[in-house]
C-alpha cells in the first residue's frame, strides 16, 4: 500500500534518525510483520535515517515486537514508542510569566514585534519605543498571545548586528509592554548576552533562531531565568542561508537537528515542557523546501514538544502567488496558518494578529470537531 494511501486512511508518519546498521536491518526485518510501510532511506547528511509509516495501532505493535529484540536494538523500539506517544499527545501547557498557555486547548499567536529599521516585512514601522509599545497594545487588543520582540533582522542576506544596539533597541520596548499589557513576552534573538537583559528586563521566552547553537552560553542563560526557549532550525546564518541550500531529505535533516537541540536544552537543565520547536520557514530553504515542510509539518509532532510557525509574509508565498509587496500577501499567509493548524501546529508567529486570530478560530473549530 503506498504511502499516501495509507496516510488518507489517518496512519502517521514517525522519521527516526541516528540508526545503526543493526537497527536499520531489525526495522526492514520487522516493518513488513507490523504492517507498516516506509523502512531505511538515503543518508540525511546528519545520520541514517527512516521512515515508519502506518496507523497507531501498528506502530505500536512495531516498537513492542523491537523492544523484544536483543538489548542492542531494545532502544530503537523504545524510541519508536517514544515518537509515537510524542505524536499523539494533545496536552500541551506552557506556564510562562505568571500565566498558562493551554497550546493543546486551542491555537495561540504570537505577534511579531519588530524593532529595526530594515526587517523584511516592516522595516522602520516600529522603530521608535512609543510606536513599538502602540503597536503591542494593537496586537493585544486584537488577540495575540505572546508579543515577539526582536531588535536585529534576520532576513536573508542580513549583517550581524552590535549587541549594544540590539539592547537599546529592545529593552525599553520589552520593559514598556510587560508593565502595560498581561501577556507573555518573548525576545527573537541569538545571543546569549542580549537574552540575558531581555529575560531581567521582563521577557519569559527566548525565540533563537539557532536553536542554541550560535551562542554557547544560551541554553545556561534560559535555564537561569527559568524561561521557555523556541527552538528554530537554520541552515548557515541570515548570511548565507539563502545561497544554494540543499538538503537530501529537508525534513530528515530538520528533525535530526531540532532532536540535538532539544538535547542541548535539557541537558542545560531546561525542562521539557519549556521548550518549543520551529521548523525555520525561510532560514535556509528554497520555495521547494517551505512547501514540503508545511505539508510534512505533522512529522514534527513526534519531537513531543509544542509546534511554532513563522509563515508570514515570508519571501516564498510571494514567490507562489507572484507578489513582491509583502503586506500584501496576507491570503497566502492565511493558507499557510490554517494548514499548519490542521498538520499540529500549537503557536502561529504572524504579522497580521487580527485575520490571523479569525483563521486560527475558524480552523480549531474544524479540526478540533473532528478530534472529539
Amino acid at each position: 500500500m503506498s504511502p499516501e494511501r495509507i496516510s488518507r486512511l489517518g496512519a502517521l508518519t514517525i522519521r527516526l534518525t541516528g540508526l545503526t546498521d543493526d537497527e536499520t536491518a531489525a526495522l526492514r526485518r520487522v516493518l513488513p510483520l507490523s504492517g507498516c510501510s516506509g523502512g531505511p532511506g538515503p543518508p540525511t547528511g546528519l545520520s541514517g535515517a527512516a521512515a515508519v509509516i502506518g496507523t497507531p495501532s501498528q506502530v505500536r505493535w512495531c516498537a513492542e515486537r523491537l523492544a523484544a529484540e536483543p538489548v542492542a536494538l531494545q532502544r530503537l523500539g523504545r524510541r519508536l514508542q517514544e515518537h509515537l506517544t510524542n505524536f499523539l499527545r494533545t496536552d500541551f501547557r506552557l506556564s510562562v510569566a505568571g500565566r498558562t498557555l493551554d497550546l493543546g486547548g486551542r491555537t495561540h499567536i504570537m505577534g511579531i514585534l519588530n524593532v529595526t529599521p530594515d526587517s523584511f516585512s516592516d522595516g522602520g514601522q516600529f522603530g521608535t519605543t512609543d510606536r513599538a509599545v502602540i503597536h503591542a497594545r494593537e496586537m493585544a487588543r486584537d488577540g495575540a498571545d505572546i508579543i515577539d520582540i526582536g531588535g536585529e533582522s534576520t532576513r536573508p542576506g542580513a549583517a550581524p548586528l552590535p549587541e549594544d544596539e540590539e539592547l537599546r533597541r529592545i529593552i525599553p520596548v520589552i520593559k514598556q509592554v510587560t508593565a502595560e499589557t498581561a501577556l507573555p513576552v518573548s525576545v527573537d534573538t541569538y545571543k546569549a548576552p542580549v537574552a540575558r537583559k531581555a529575560l531581567e528586563a521582563g521577557a519569559a521566552i527566548v525565540n533563537d533562531i539557532s536553536g542554541l547553537r550560535f551562542s554557547p552560553d544560551m541554553a545556561r542563560v534560559v535555564a537561569d531565568h527559568g524561561a521557555a526557549v523556541v527552538l528554530m532550525h537554520i541552515k548557515g546564518t541570515p548570511r548565507d542561508m539563502q545561497q544554494n541550500p540543499v538538503y537530501d531529505d529537508v525534513v530528515a535533516e530538520i528533525l535530526g537537528y531540532l532532536e540535538e537541540s532539544i538535547g542541548i536544552a535539557t541537558a542545560a537543565g531546561i525542562p521539557r515542557d519549556r521548550i518549543l520547536i520551529d521548523p525555520g520557514i525561510g532560514f535556509g530553504k528554497t520555495v521547494e523546501h517551505n512547501l514540503a515542510i508545511l505539508a510534512r509539518l505533522d512529522e514534527f509532532r513526534a519531537l513531543g514538544c509544542p509546534i511554532v510557525l513563522g509563515t508570514s509574509r515570508k519571501r516564498f508565498i510571494g514567490t507562489v502567488l507572484g507578489i513582491t509587496e509583502p503586506r500584501e500577501r496576507i491570503e497566502g499567509t492565511a493558507a499557510t496558518v490554517a494548514l499548519g493548524i490542521e498538520r499540529g501546529a500549537h503557536v502561529l508567529r504572524v504579522h497580521d494578529v487580527r485575520p490571523m486570530v479569525r483563521v486560527a478560530r475558524m480552523t480549531d473549530a474544524i479540526v478540533k470537531s473532528q478530534r472529539t
